[in-house]
């Protein structure tokens, strides 16, 4: 009889029974009767390290903005005509325009059979026939060595003894990365050992670019926080060091001492006197050094100037250059070129543990290599048209030009901010950024988790500017902040400041 029934029910109803029969509730089953598996990947079973990962350069007010876009696109109506993204170096979605020596020559590596072609200049001819010639099959579609091109690499280390005046460089110490932040990542995870009280700590400066502090907490490790004295144009202070040194010593071992110069959100050049006793510390209380020098070339401040870590620890003598563990960072992203989306750079690395150095290798080739277009342009950064070859005049006539919009750019940021009440900004010394400090009415910090979130998306909302809030790149306690980049033409970066200051003036009005 059971039998008869069984036979008798539509299938939907027996698998509902099994269902029931095995503890489950109906919802779960399909449509076909068929119970899904539990997902293996749930954000309980996930890496934990990643969920710590944060990087406000990109974070909900940039999701934010993207959704307004959309919207303005379909004819919504906002208190404003566009969205002004000025959240990120990216010179060229900014409008910056790119430099015709560089783009020839890719254009010839991509497709060769422009090689032919009248109109391209011969030095740009020549040096596209170079860079194919180091290509396997002549193609940079090829794979490269996973330290990457060797004749790139002898045009960095040669690009790097120029710079220096004079001091010696071998292409073994240079590797080629996707972009400096591969290379940053790459040394970050040889450093990163230890467990508990013994767990790799590494400092960096407050306020900092997100990529250290998402790094660190991919790899389990400890975050030291060291404070810039904004007082003092962001200047770093060795007893602050020291202090940030000899507390985290409680919970963990320092290892790594990270630099950025010139400065990150905060536009700071370091002065030879500060690197000097930046290399001193960390000899002293053997630490490596990570010298983040991506905007090297971008230096606006009359009295600055850029030193490489490198050229400073040659010049103290063989009791440091010998002996302090260095590896410095530079990239196709900023400076002049703002070549972004090609994720070009090199890593040198000074005092180097051979085995260790076998090991960075080994790494590196599970990537296989970096992006070969990438490693093209990084050649001709380091190596540009020369005095006499068809392509220089123009390509010093660019140069220039671009240098000094961002020259007058940061000027003019750093004078317009500052005229608004409740707003400081520190020179913009150099880099692609301002961090100027905001006061925020009592009223709006009691009404907001997040004061200078708040803010930042309230302006979003209201004026379509999209800035970055203080907090996602660390500040000192009760202060806040705002990173706004200053790549922007200038006629809209002077429409942005007048927003800015506008959208201030009557924010601090309603929560008075």
């Amino acid at each position: 009889v059971v039998c008869a029934i069984y036979a008798a029910l539509p299938q939907r109803a027996l698998s509902s029974l099994s269902a029931t029969r095995r503890g489950l509730p109906k919802e779960k089953m399909s449509e076909n009767g068929v119970v899904p598996r539990a997902k293996v990947l749930t954000i309980d079973t996930m890496n934990p390290t990643v969920k710590n990962v944060e990087y406000a350069v990109r974070g909900p007010i940039v999701a934010r903005a993207v959704e307004l876009e959309r919207e303005l696109s379909e004819g919504m109506k906002k208190p404003f005509a566009e969205v002004i993204k000025a959240n990120i170096g990216d010179a060229h979605a900014m409008g910056q325009q790119p430099i015709t020596f560089f783009r020839q020559v890719l254009a010839l590596c991509s497709y060769p059979e422009l090689l032919n072609d009248s109109t391209f200049p011969e030095d740009a001819k020549s040096r596209a026939y170079r860079i194919l010639q180091s290509c396997g099959g002549n193609s940079m579609g090829s794979y490269s060595a996973s330290q990457g091109i060797d004749s790139v690499r002898q045009d960095v280390a040669h690009y790097i003894e120029r710079r220096d005046g004079g001091v010696p460089c071998d292409p073994d110490n240079i590797y080629l990365t996707t972009g400096a932040s591969d290379g940053i990542m790459t040394m970050l995870k040889l450093l990163v050992c230890g467990e508990g009280a013994t767990r790799t700590g590494v400092m960096i400066s407050i306020p900092q670019y997100p990529l250290y502090s998402a790094a660190l907490a991919e790899l389990g490790a400890v975050q030291i926080n060291y404070y810039l004295n904004e007082e003092k144009c962001w200047s770093l202070d060795i007893s602050e060091l020291q202090r940030a040194l000899d507390e985290a010593r409680h919970y963990c071992s320092p290892r790594a001492l990270c630099i950025i110069n010139p400065g990150n959100p905060t536009g700071q050049v370091q002065s030879r006197q500060c690197i000097e006793d930046v290399i001193r510390f960390a000899a002293k209380e053997r630490l490596f050094l990570m010298a983040d020098e991506v905007y090297q070339d971008n230096v606006y401040a009359e009295g600055c100037q850029f030193h490489s870590f490198k050229k400073v620890l040659f010049e103290m003598g063989p009791e440091y250059s010998n002996t302090v563990e260095l590896a410095s960072f530079h990239s196709t992203s900023k400076c002049y070129m703002g070549e972004c989306g090609f994720r070009g750079g090199y890593m040198e690395v000074m005092n180097m543990d051979d085995e260790v150095k076998a090991q960075l290798t080994k790494l590196l080739s599970v990537r296989l290599c970096p992006p070969v277009p990438g490693q093209a342009l990084m050649d001709l950064v380091v190596n540009p048209p020369q005095p006499g070859e068809p392509s220089y005049d123009n390509f010093i006539k660019e140069r220039t030009a671009t240098l000094s919009a961002l020259a007058e750019k940061a000027k003019l940021t750093e004078q317009v901010l500052n005229t608004v009440q409740g707003i400081s900004c520190n020179p913009v010394q150099g880099a692609m950024y301002s961090f100027p400090h905001i006061t925020i009415p009592e009223k709006a910090i009691k009404e907001a988790m997040q004061p200078d979130m708040f803010y930042c998306m309230k302006m979003l909302e209201e004026t379509g500017i999209c800035l970055v809030p203080g907090s996602g790149f660390g500040q000192k306690e009760g202060t806040y902040h705002f990173r706004m980049t200053i790549l922007p033409p200038i006629d809209k970066l002077q429409i942005l400041l007048i927003k800015v200051k506008e959208f201030h003036q009557k924010f601090t009005q309603q929560y008075s």
